[in-house]
């Protein structure tokens, strides 16, 4: 029988082998598979809410979960953004995001660049005996990230079907125009925590280890 404090590490490795299928089927051209995508990312981003509230709540943390999620986290983004990048400089309307046509790369580089950075950063300062903690910031960070992700899916997903049904209709398009809305809402806001964060993130250390 599996002990009940291993369940927050259980969803997690679930989280993980749930992250190449969603990728996988981002690429797939079809209504079904874009829409299926979305389902097991939602899932899979629900569930790092869900294993987090687990591990806190009835205190099943362990060091094997504090590494795994965080990979886990990383997984999931890198399997969503670099496909939508890869897609959306494909030729076609149909490969297109909302508004900005194509992902710039320099979002994809913030994005990334802070998720790599943060670890070395944070990796450093524990050497030297300053503990850098998780903010609110990052986690606010990851709400948005996680909805323009979702947004990004659904709108593939529903491009998929209007390009093989033909859609045209005045409720389509005003769909598409309020589809797009959340959508660059969520992108813009998703950045600017990401730079926010990170920002935040250098400060502390920077305090930190002036105070040390």
């Amino acid at each position: 029988m599996m002990e009940r404090s291993t369940i927050p590490n259980v969803i997690t490795v679930g989280r993980i082998a749930l992250t190449p299928i969603v990728a996988w089927l981002i690429f797939v051209p079809t209504f079904t598979a874009r829409l299926i995508g979305f389902i097991l990312f939602l899932i899979a981003a629900f569930s790092d809410l869900w294993d987090g509230h687990l591990a806190r709540k009835h205190g099943w943390i362990s060091d094997f979960g504090k590494l795994l999620d965080p990979v886990a986290d990383k997984l999931l983004l890198g399997a969503t953004v670099l496909p939508f990048y890869i897609i959306s400089h494909r030729p076609g309307d149909e490969n297109a995001l909302p508004i900005v046509g194509a992902l710039p790369l320099w979002i994809v580089i913030v994005v990334f660049g802070r998720e790599l950075l943060i670890p070395l950063i944070r990796g450093f300062a524990a050497r030297k005996g300053i503990v850098i903690a998780a903010g609110k910031a990052g986690k606010h960070k990851a709400v948005w990230q996680n909805i323009f992700i979702g947004t990004s899916i659904l709108w593939y997903a529903l491009r998929s079907a209007a390009a093989h049904n033909g859609w045209h209709s005045g409720f389509w398009h005003f769909w598409q125009q309020l589809h797009g809305t959340v959508f660059i809402i969520s992108l813009a806001v998703a950045v600017a925590l990401t730079v926010y964060s990170f920002v935040v993130y250098l400060w502390s250390w920077r305090t930190l280890k002036t105070v040390a």
